[in-house]
Protein backbone atom coordinates (compact mmCIF):
# COMPACT_ATOMS: atom_id res chain seq x y z
CA UNK A 1 0.00 0.00 0.00
CA UNK A 2 1.46 3.79 -0.74
CA UNK A 3 -0.79 5.95 1.10
CA UNK A 4 -1.97 5.71 4.37
CA UNK A 5 -4.92 3.13 4.78
CA UNK A 6 -7.74 2.99 6.82
CA UNK A 7 -8.02 -0.43 8.94
CA UNK A 8 -10.01 -1.80 6.73
CA UNK A 9 -7.78 -2.25 3.93
CA UNK A 10 -5.66 -4.59 5.76
CA UNK A 11 -8.58 -7.36 5.19
CA UNK A 12 -8.33 -6.71 1.68
CA UNK A 13 -6.05 -9.70 0.06
CA UNK A 14 -4.53 -10.26 -2.89
CA UNK A 15 -4.95 -13.97 -3.27
CA UNK A 16 -2.09 -14.47 -5.61
CA UNK A 17 -4.18 -16.91 -7.71
CA UNK A 18 -4.41 -14.76 -11.21
CA UNK A 19 -6.37 -16.45 -13.99
CA UNK A 20 -5.99 -15.49 -17.56
CA UNK A 21 -8.77 -14.81 -19.93
CA UNK A 22 -8.84 -16.45 -23.32
CA UNK A 23 -7.41 -13.09 -24.99
CA UNK A 24 -4.14 -13.39 -22.61
CA UNK A 25 -5.06 -10.63 -19.99
CA UNK A 26 -4.36 -11.13 -16.13
CA UNK A 27 -7.45 -11.28 -13.64
CA UNK A 28 -6.01 -10.34 -10.25
CA UNK A 29 -8.07 -12.07 -7.64
CA UNK A 30 -8.74 -10.68 -4.30
CA UNK A 31 -9.93 -11.73 -1.08
CA UNK A 32 -12.04 -9.59 1.24
CA UNK A 33 -10.76 -11.54 4.45
CA UNK A 34 -12.97 -9.51 7.13
CA UNK A 35 -13.51 -9.96 10.58
CA UNK A 36 -16.67 -8.92 12.84
CA UNK A 37 -13.89 -6.52 14.72
CA UNK A 38 -15.97 -3.74 16.52
CA UNK A 39 -12.95 -0.96 16.53
CA UNK A 40 -12.59 -1.78 12.41
CA UNK A 41 -15.84 -1.94 11.36
CA UNK A 42 -16.77 1.45 13.15
CA UNK A 43 -13.99 2.95 11.81
CA UNK A 44 -14.83 1.76 8.06
CA UNK A 45 -18.87 2.81 8.20
CA UNK A 46 -17.42 6.42 9.37
CA UNK A 47 -15.23 6.03 6.23
CA UNK A 48 -18.34 4.93 4.48
CA UNK A 49 -20.82 7.38 5.57
CA UNK A 50 -18.58 10.37 4.25
CA UNK A 51 -19.20 9.47 0.78
CA UNK A 52 -22.62 9.87 0.97
CA UNK A 53 -22.56 12.89 3.81
CA UNK A 54 -19.88 14.57 5.90
CA UNK A 55 -20.49 14.06 9.70
CA UNK A 56 -20.35 18.12 10.26
CA UNK A 57 -23.11 18.76 7.78
CA UNK A 58 -25.60 15.97 9.24
CA UNK A 59 -27.14 18.39 11.44
CA UNK A 60 -27.43 21.12 9.18
CA UNK A 61 -29.28 19.02 6.88
CA UNK A 62 -31.70 17.03 9.05
CA UNK A 63 -32.86 19.86 10.89
CA UNK A 64 -35.83 20.99 8.63
CA UNK A 65 -37.13 17.54 9.31
CA UNK A 66 -36.67 16.00 12.57
CA UNK A 67 -35.16 13.23 12.24
CA UNK A 68 -32.29 11.82 14.00
CA UNK A 69 -28.80 11.78 12.37
CA UNK A 70 -29.65 7.51 11.93
CA UNK A 71 -33.38 8.68 10.73
CA UNK A 72 -32.01 11.32 7.82
CA UNK A 73 -29.33 8.73 7.13
CA UNK A 74 -31.56 5.95 6.61
CA UNK A 75 -34.47 7.53 4.87
CA UNK A 76 -32.56 10.53 2.94
CA UNK A 77 -29.24 9.75 2.05
CA UNK A 78 -28.46 5.58 1.97
CA UNK A 79 -30.28 3.34 -0.53
CA UNK A 80 -33.34 1.48 1.54
CA UNK A 81 -32.21 -1.40 2.73
CA UNK A 82 -35.20 -3.89 1.61
CA UNK A 83 -37.64 -1.84 -1.02
CA UNK A 84 -36.31 -2.35 -4.34
CA UNK A 85 -34.19 -1.83 -5.63
CA UNK A 86 -32.83 -0.19 -2.27
CA UNK A 87 -30.42 -3.35 -1.60
CA UNK A 88 -29.13 -3.78 -5.42
CA UNK A 89 -28.34 -0.33 -5.23
CA UNK A 90 -26.55 -0.37 -1.93
CA UNK A 91 -24.47 -3.52 -2.91
CA UNK A 92 -23.58 -1.30 -6.15
CA UNK A 93 -22.50 1.75 -4.22
CA UNK A 94 -20.42 -0.48 -1.56
CA UNK A 95 -18.76 -2.24 -4.87
CA UNK A 96 -17.48 1.26 -5.82
CA UNK A 97 -16.80 2.50 -3.01
CA UNK A 98 -14.28 -0.85 -2.54
CA UNK A 99 -12.53 -0.28 -5.79
CA UNK A 100 -11.89 3.72 -4.93
CA UNK A 101 -10.04 2.11 -2.03
CA UNK A 102 -8.15 -0.37 -4.00
CA UNK A 103 -7.28 2.50 -6.32
CA UNK A 104 -6.03 5.04 -3.74
CA UNK A 105 -4.43 2.51 -1.22
CA UNK A 106 -3.12 0.07 -3.14
CA UNK A 107 -2.51 1.69 -6.29
CA UNK A 108 -1.47 5.19 -5.36
CA UNK A 109 -4.28 7.18 -6.92
CA UNK A 110 -5.88 10.22 -6.08
CA UNK A 111 -9.94 9.44 -6.00
CA UNK A 112 -11.74 11.88 -5.29
CA UNK A 113 -14.74 10.91 -3.61
CA UNK A 114 -18.00 12.97 -4.54
CA UNK A 115 -19.92 10.79 -6.36
CA UNK A 116 -22.81 10.04 -3.78
CA UNK A 117 -22.74 12.82 -1.69
CA UNK A 118 -24.70 14.52 -4.84
CA UNK A 119 -27.45 11.85 -5.31
CA UNK A 120 -30.72 13.12 -6.08
CA UNK A 121 -32.93 10.10 -5.38
CA UNK A 122 -30.94 7.95 -3.00
CA UNK A 123 -32.53 4.06 -4.32
CA UNK A 124 -30.69 5.12 -8.07
CA UNK A 125 -27.16 4.64 -9.03
CA UNK A 126 -25.50 7.56 -10.05
CA UNK A 127 -24.62 8.10 -13.59
CA UNK A 128 -21.65 8.50 -15.52
CA UNK A 129 -18.67 6.63 -14.82
CA UNK A 130 -18.32 4.50 -11.73
CA UNK A 131 -14.78 5.81 -10.12
CA UNK A 132 -12.17 8.29 -12.01
CA UNK A 133 -8.80 8.19 -10.39
CA UNK A 134 -5.83 10.37 -11.26
CA UNK A 135 -1.94 10.45 -10.94
CA UNK A 136 -0.12 13.95 -12.12
CA UNK A 137 3.60 13.22 -11.89
CA UNK A 138 4.62 16.89 -11.53
CA UNK A 139 2.40 19.41 -10.88
CA UNK A 140 4.16 21.88 -12.24
CA UNK A 141 4.68 20.07 -15.86
CA UNK A 142 2.28 17.38 -18.05
CA UNK A 143 3.91 14.11 -18.25
CA UNK A 144 2.90 11.09 -20.48
CA UNK A 145 2.63 9.23 -17.24
CA UNK A 146 0.16 11.23 -15.93
CA UNK A 147 -2.49 8.70 -15.55
CA UNK A 148 -6.32 8.67 -15.92
CA UNK A 149 -7.88 5.54 -14.80
CA UNK A 150 -11.72 4.63 -15.05
CA UNK A 151 -13.05 1.67 -13.49
CA UNK A 152 -16.33 -0.15 -13.48
CA UNK A 153 -17.71 -2.31 -10.62
CA UNK A 154 -20.50 -5.09 -11.06
CA UNK A 155 -21.60 -7.28 -7.68
CA UNK A 156 -23.59 -10.46 -7.09
CA UNK A 157 -23.93 -10.71 -3.34
CA UNK A 158 -27.50 -12.34 -2.86
CA UNK A 159 -27.48 -15.29 -0.47
CA UNK A 160 -30.33 -16.58 -2.23
CA UNK A 161 -28.70 -17.10 -5.99
CA UNK A 162 -26.98 -19.99 -5.98
CA UNK A 163 -25.26 -19.81 -9.49
CA UNK A 164 -22.46 -16.88 -10.36
CA UNK A 165 -23.65 -14.67 -13.56
CA UNK A 166 -20.82 -13.22 -16.12
CA UNK A 167 -20.43 -10.06 -13.62
CA UNK A 168 -16.69 -9.51 -15.09
CA UNK A 169 -18.11 -9.43 -18.06
CA UNK A 170 -20.49 -6.98 -17.44
CA UNK A 171 -18.06 -4.52 -15.64
CA UNK A 172 -15.75 -5.26 -19.52
CA UNK A 173 -18.99 -4.66 -21.48
CA UNK A 174 -19.77 -1.75 -19.20
CA UNK A 175 -16.50 -0.09 -19.56
CA UNK A 176 -16.23 0.29 -23.29
CA UNK A 177 -19.10 3.21 -23.12
CA UNK A 178 -16.45 5.13 -20.49
CA UNK A 179 -14.98 6.33 -23.80
CA UNK A 180 -18.54 8.35 -24.35
CA UNK A 181 -19.33 9.18 -20.61
CA UNK A 182 -15.72 10.37 -19.36
CA UNK A 183 -15.85 14.31 -20.35
CA UNK A 184 -19.37 14.21 -18.17
CA UNK A 185 -18.14 12.45 -15.76
CA UNK A 186 -14.73 14.91 -15.42
CA UNK A 187 -16.71 17.70 -15.65
CA UNK A 188 -19.58 16.19 -12.23
CA UNK A 189 -16.09 15.88 -10.44
CA UNK A 190 -14.96 19.62 -11.40
CA UNK A 191 -18.04 21.28 -10.40
CA UNK A 192 -18.35 19.21 -7.26
CA UNK A 193 -15.16 20.36 -6.19
CA UNK A 194 -15.76 23.86 -7.00
CA UNK A 195 -19.04 23.89 -5.05
CA UNK A 196 -17.37 22.27 -1.96
CA UNK A 197 -14.55 25.46 -2.43
CA UNK A 198 -12.10 22.57 -3.38
CA UNK A 199 -10.43 24.64 -5.82
CA UNK A 200 -6.96 23.54 -6.01
CA UNK A 201 -8.51 19.85 -6.61
CA UNK A 202 -10.95 20.96 -8.86
CA UNK A 203 -8.55 22.97 -10.83
CA UNK A 204 -6.35 19.27 -10.97
CA UNK A 205 -9.21 18.10 -13.44
CA UNK A 206 -8.06 20.06 -16.19
CA UNK A 207 -5.22 18.19 -16.88
CA UNK A 208 -7.71 15.30 -18.34
CA UNK A 209 -10.15 17.28 -20.03
CA UNK A 210 -8.12 17.54 -23.39
CA UNK A 211 -6.53 14.75 -24.28
CA UNK A 212 -5.79 15.53 -27.62
CA UNK A 213 -3.56 18.75 -26.86
CA UNK A 214 -2.38 17.57 -23.28
CA UNK A 215 -2.01 13.49 -23.97
CA UNK A 216 -1.76 11.12 -21.06
CA UNK A 217 -2.30 7.26 -19.93
CA UNK A 218 -5.19 6.11 -19.95
CA UNK A 219 -6.26 2.98 -17.82
CA UNK A 220 -9.33 0.84 -18.16
CA UNK A 221 -10.49 -0.89 -15.60
CA UNK A 222 -13.26 -3.55 -14.69
CA UNK A 223 -14.02 -4.89 -11.57
CA UNK A 224 -16.76 -7.96 -10.56
CA UNK A 225 -17.10 -8.31 -6.85
CA UNK A 226 -18.98 -11.22 -5.40
CA UNK A 227 -19.96 -13.28 -2.04
CA UNK A 228 -17.22 -16.12 -1.97
CA UNK A 229 -20.06 -18.85 -2.75
CA UNK A 230 -21.04 -17.57 -6.08
CA UNK A 231 -16.99 -17.27 -7.03
CA UNK A 232 -16.86 -18.93 -10.26
CA UNK A 233 -13.25 -19.40 -11.77
CA UNK A 234 -14.33 -21.32 -14.69
CA UNK A 235 -16.73 -18.38 -15.50
CA UNK A 236 -14.48 -15.82 -14.84
CA UNK A 237 -11.90 -17.30 -16.94
CA UNK A 238 -14.39 -17.14 -19.90
CA UNK A 239 -14.24 -13.46 -20.03
CA UNK A 240 -13.58 -11.73 -22.98
CA UNK A 241 -11.77 -8.16 -23.61
CA UNK A 242 -11.72 -8.13 -27.63
CA UNK A 243 -14.35 -5.82 -28.17
CA UNK A 244 -12.69 -3.03 -25.81
CA UNK A 245 -10.94 -0.40 -27.38
CA UNK A 246 -8.77 -0.05 -24.38
CA UNK A 247 -8.16 -3.65 -24.22
CA UNK A 248 -4.00 -3.11 -24.11
CA UNK A 249 -4.67 -0.32 -21.05
CA UNK A 250 -7.19 -2.55 -19.38
CA UNK A 251 -7.26 -3.79 -15.76
CA UNK A 252 -9.10 -6.82 -14.60
CA UNK A 253 -9.70 -7.63 -11.13
CA UNK A 254 -12.65 -9.43 -8.57
CA UNK A 255 -13.04 -9.17 -5.25
CA UNK A 256 -14.94 -11.68 -3.21
CA UNK A 257 -15.35 -12.43 0.67
CA UNK A 258 -17.93 -14.42 2.52
CA UNK A 259 -21.34 -13.32 2.95
CA UNK A 260 -20.92 -10.00 1.12
CA UNK A 261 -24.25 -9.06 1.51
CA UNK A 262 -24.49 -9.12 5.43
CA UNK A 263 -21.41 -7.29 5.38
CA UNK A 264 -22.94 -4.59 3.31
CA UNK A 265 -25.79 -3.89 5.62
CA UNK A 266 -23.58 -3.87 8.50
CA UNK A 267 -22.28 -1.16 7.53
CA UNK A 268 -24.67 0.87 6.64
CA UNK A 269 -26.29 -0.02 9.57
CA UNK A 270 -23.22 0.96 11.99
CA UNK A 271 -23.21 4.25 9.66
CA UNK A 272 -25.87 5.55 10.43
CA UNK A 273 -26.31 4.34 14.51
CA UNK A 274 -22.74 5.73 14.74
CA UNK A 275 -23.12 8.96 13.37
Amino acid sequence: MTLTSPPHMKWFVNSGNNISTPDGNNIEIWVLDYALDDVILSSWAKHFRTHYCLDEEIDFLREGYGYSRADYLNKIKFPDISISPGPSIRSGDFSEILVSDYLEYILGYWVPRTRYGSKVVRNESSKGCDTLAFKIVNPKKDTPEDTLAIFEAKAQFSISQKKANPRLQDAINDSIKDEIRRAESLNAIKQHLFDKKSFEESKRINRFQNPVDRPFKEISGAAALFSSHLFDSDLISQSSVEHHPNHKNLKLIVIHGENMMALVHELYRRAADEA
